[in-house]
């Protein structure tokens, strides 16, 4: 399992992004558990930092 991190919004514009870790098989899993506890569409900027820092 990995560590992703995720910014969860809220539908308050007032109300600032939440920034939270979840550990997944990979970044589907990673997602589907995320919209699971905060609801669809509150996902943005998910990402793995082992991933993201590989080069391309």
């Amino acid at each position: 399992m990995k560590i992703y991190k995720a910014m969860i919004w809220s539908d308050d514009p007032e109300k600032p992004g939440q920034r939270v870790s979840v550990a997944a098989e990979n970044l589907d899993d990673a997602k589907r558990r995320l919209e699971a506890e905060y609801g669809e569409g509150r996902v943005f900027d998910l990402h793995n930092e082992e991933d993201a820092a590989r080069p391309r």
